[in-house]
């Protein structure tokens, strides 16, 4: 499914108009869900951490057991050459992904050396700064690595995430903000978490339980060469319920400002605020 326009896509060796078919029905990926990707951003004539993204949706098909076959650097001159064809001022999600084709006898393992890969580049504008969610706890956990391959940006991960989504706005909210299995908070349905209190920020803790994003490091790294204290702790609900402000750090829309967890009210802080701009102020730098 398209939710962009302006779609091009990489696929055998070349880039192709539109968004192209690149799996058959008979497929591993199809059938089997052995299919990981990344998200990178394109603004302004900019696209931060593209090397962070590519190396990752590499580290993604090992732990899928599939074997990489484009070098991260090389990826990304493809990903720059099919960046050329749009106007510098377009917001680009940047998607490189990799699915088996074929398995073994069993068909259940996928056949590492049988590996398909593509990028789609798909124009979605980046939300505006006034966009916000509101939060609500779901029934639903974060699986641990026993149970899933959460150690990946894999597409099997992503039905349960739509079943927290789903609960949440039959609810009335927007997002969900999610725990692992031993009740502790990990991350949104949708994106890493952080909350301010008394001027300092906190963050879930990776566990292995949750993907710790690109993006999320970037800001951690920011805050603290601006002087913010960051503490990657255990968190639960009850932290989250007594918070200053609370927002989301993805790599769609970079930071998102909550303003409701359950019956909780938030403003969008300063903190909030700076965080954004210091994001932005790197990325443009």
């Amino acid at each position: 499914m398209a939710t962009g326009n302006n779609i091009l896509t990489y696929f055998n060796g070349t880039w192709h108009k539109g968004n192209v078919p690149i799996i058959n029905a008979a497929d591993h990926g199809a059938w089997l869900g052995s299919n990981v990707f990344d998200g990178a951003r394109y603004f302004n004539g900019v696209a931060p951490d593209l090397l962070a993204h590519c190396q990752r949706v590499n580290n993604s098909a090992k732990a899928l057991m599939l074997r990489p076959s484009v070098e991260a650097n090389d990826m990304v001159e493809i990903i720059w050459e099919g960046l050329k064809q749009y106007e510098a001022d377009a917001a680009v999600y940047i998607r490189p992904m990799y699915w088996a084709i074929d398995g073994d006898l069993t068909a259940i393992v996928p056949n590492q050396e049988s590996v398909g890969f593509a990028i789609c580049l798909e124009q979605i504008p980046l939300a505006p700064e006034s966009k916000t969610v509101s939060l609500t706890k779901t029934k639903f956990r974060r699986p641990v690595l026993e149970d899933a391959v959460v150690n990946a940006k894999a597409g099997c991960l992503y039905p349960n995430n739509a079943r927290m989504l789903v609960e949440a706005r039959s609810k009335g909210f927007s997002n969900a903000l999610v725990t692992d299995a031993m009740g502790n908070v990990a991350e949104t349905a949708t994106a890493n978490i952080f909350m301010v209190k008394d001027g300092e920020v906190f963050t879930p803790i990776p566990n292995g339980t949750f993907l710790s994003g690109i993006t999320r490091a970037r800001h951690i790294l920011n805050m603290n060469a601006a002087g913010i204290k960051v503490h990657e702790i255990v968190l639960t609900y009850a932290d989250f319920e007594s918070a200053d402000e609370i927002f989301m750090s993805g790599n769609m829309n970079k930071v998102t400002a909550v303003t409701a967890f359950e019956d909780f009210q938030f403003q969008i802080g300063s903190v909030t605020k700076k965080v954004r701009d210091l994001y932005w102020d790197w990325a443009m730098s």
